[in-house]
């Protein structure tokens, strides 16, 4: 492994420089464990001055005994700074509704001071949310709330004021305007410059209107903007697109990937074009909801914690796609680390999009943890990603076009130690599989090495983690290796011939939990696995396989799905993934496809286990064969 005094050595260069500009900007009457006071220019969020964005979670309502209230402590906004990379937690106070705020005005601020105060010590911003749909009527009550809320925290550049979360039908200048303005009137009163956010009609989304008569005579204003994606497309962000031209910053202090109802599907292909949208117009954005209610919109299953702490199978569909959307959410500009850098422990990069057939230089990530660059003498030279231990990982942002098997190459290098890596969704809620290399005698002595992976369509953030310590990257490169779908043959699509080793059937598991068996019409007949839902698994820990030589293998898989696709780790029963596939719905419950990924196995007896990771899918058998 890499030497790590001189690792050690550049940390406390680091640490040293850091402990400098502590002293400057203390002397400066700046604290290092702040944020930015965020202010508005034009149609812009400027966070110290400098244009950015932000995005993180929007907590549940927080009424009494509706469920999403456990959530309301440190210890989950705490987690979601540390393993979502969230910047950003909103407080949703219920107001009207049962459990609400008139009801128990005591319980419920109690409940937003526990987010404020945690998300000021874990350094993240803040939305004080008086979440209600006719705010207008309780317009005394608000400006109560506000002005008290202003006195306790205005002085803190952490808390953003939301004053009204979504007005229904109501007249903009007649109604929700007037109300706003009373309220903008209190807080200003006491707090003259922290950013506050407006509500707009339809369930805040006639930005429009809200451009057309604009709040005036009132600084630092900014205005709702509520989606889901799977429901509000193109014709929602032409309207934010106009109120942008008329010179109104927007927020989406609320959005999620399913139906506007909170249930239905993940569109995914529709949430990544309002990332992009958000990404290039500057717009900040929290994600709807932490909780674990049992509706497309909780990022939680049912049961999860309410204290973090989240595993990947705790996270639903649409939970995994918002992780993965905060955890790779481009830094504001003054954050640590960089391509250039020396190291930290974390940081952000270049963060360069690419797609097939291009090199991702292993440098110009979107985000880091413990890794540091140096100058490389690799063909083109420029910098490799080194200093990598156990561990450590690095994001990057690429485009996929559909949904299929593709060769995954690297470039590596090690002086003394087995490389071993592996390759997943940005946080890790997905693994897509792992390769392991062996040493190539230097530093700085490279080779190329690869694997097949099936990846999901659609612009997204993937990451490398390591497995091991002691080797260097240099790029990484995509390219499709045909269709993830095929009937069973000799060869394979990513190259080679196979040699079957085993067939697995799938109901002749040895223990399971959540699935049932039914007939099937598939070739050979006898029975199917099906009834699954995410976090279900099978183990087959009584038929071991045996592995003749470690190598790559490729693991084919009989699956249908009616409409909703697939997702499932190849894992050794109880223990480590091997892989993650995922697969398109095949048109119904018994219409059938084959579906493969590669993987790396050693020799030897194999206890294979299959865990789901999304739900509406049957199985039939699994295949591993030998790639020659």
């Amino acid at each position: 492994m890499k030497n790590k005094a001189t690792k050690s050595l550049r940390l406390t260069r680091f640490l040293l420089g850091t402990l400098t500009s502590a002293l400057l900007l203390t002397q400066a009457s700046i604290s290092l464990a702040d944020v930015a006071p965020i202010t508005t220019q034009g149609n812009k969020l400027l966070f110290g001055g400098q244009p950015g964005s932000i995005s993180g979670n929007s907590l549940f309502w927080s009424n009494n005994g509706w469920g999403g209230e456990k959530y309301y402590n440190a210890a989950t906004v705490s987690w979601l700074k540390s393993d979502w990379n969230s910047k950003l937690v909103r407080a949703a106070m219920g107001v009207e509704d049962g459990g609400g705020y008139l009801e128990d005005p005591a319980g419920n601020k109690a409940k937003v001071r526990r987010v404020v105060d945690a998300a000021i010590a874990n350094d993240m911003y803040v939305i004080i949310d008086w979440h209600s749909h006719k705010a207008e009527n309780y317009r005394g009550q608000a400006v109560e709330f506000f002005r008290e809320m202003a006195q306790t925290y205005g002085k803190n550049n952490h808390v953003i004021y939301e004053v009204y979360n979504e007005p229904l039908n109501v007249s903009w200048s007649g109604t929700i305007k007037p109300y706003a303005e009373a309220v903008i009137d209190a807080i200003r009163a006491v707090d003259p410059d922290n950013l506050i956010i407006v509500g707009t009609p339809n369930w805040s989304q006639d930005v429009d209107q809200a451009a057309n008569n604009p709040i005036t005579g009132r600084g630092n204003i900014a205005y709702t903007l509520h989606f889901y994606s799977n429901g509000h497309r193109q014709w929602l962000r032409d309207k934010a697109s106009y109120a942008l031209s008329r010179g109104i910053p927007l927020f989406v202090t609320e959005w999620g990937s399913v139906e506007p109802s909170g249930n239905g599907n993940v569109d995914a292909n529709e949430t990544w074009a309002w990332v992009d949208f958000m990404k290039a117009n500057g717009i900040s954005n929290a994600n709807w909801s932490i909780n674990d209610k049992a509706e497309g919109a909780s990022a939680l299953t049912s049961g999860a914690s309410g204290n973090g702490g989240w595993a990947k199978n705790q996270l639903t569909a649409s939970g995994a796609l918002a992780k993965d959307i905060t955890y790779s959410w481009p830094a504001l500009a003054g954050g640590s680390g960089g391509s250039g850098g020396t190291g930290g422990t974390g940081g952000t990069g270049n963060c360069v999009e690419t797609g097939l057939n291009t090199l991702i230089q292993a440098e110009d990530y979107c985000q880091m943890s413990g890794i540091q660059t140096e100058n490389t003498s690799d063909a083109g030279g420029g910098k490799n990603v080194g200093w990598i231990d156990l561990n450590d990982w690095v994001t990057y942002s690429t485009n996929v076009p559909s949904a299929g098997s593709y060769k995954i190459s690297y470039r590596v290098a090690s002086k003394t130690e087995t490389g071993h890596i592996q390759l997943e969704s940005a946080g890790g809620t997905q693994t897509y599989g792992t390769l392991q290399f062996a040493p190539t005698g230097d530093w700085q002595s490279w080779t190329t090495v690869s694997h097949t992976v099936t990846l999901p369509a659609g612009k997204q953030t993937i990451g490398i983690k390591a497995l091991s310590g002691g080797w260097n990257i240099n790029w990484i490169k995509i390219e499709a290796t045909g269709s993830n779908s095929s009937s069973s043959s000799s060869s394979s699509s990513g190259g080679g011939s196979l040699t079957q080793v085993a067939v697995q059937q799938a109901e002749s598991y040895s223990y399971m939990s959540g699935i049932q068996t039914e007939s099937t019409s598939d070739a050979g007949g006898g029975q199917n696995v099906g009834w699954i839902d995410s976090g279900d698994w099978l183990s087959y820990v009584n038929t071991p396989i045996n592995i003749p030589s470690t190598g790559t293998y490729e693991i084919e898989y009989r699956v249908a799905s009616q409409s909703a696709g697939g997702s499932l780790n190849l894992e050794e029963a109880g223990g480590v993934v091997h892989g993650t596939i995922n697969f398109p719905a095949t048109g119904g419950w018994q219409t059938w496809a084959s579906v493969k990924h590669r993987v790396t196995l050693t020799a030897g007896s194999h206890k294979f286990g299959l865990k789901a990771n999304s739900s509406g899918f049957n199985i039939n058998w699994f295949k591993i064969s030998k790639v020659n």
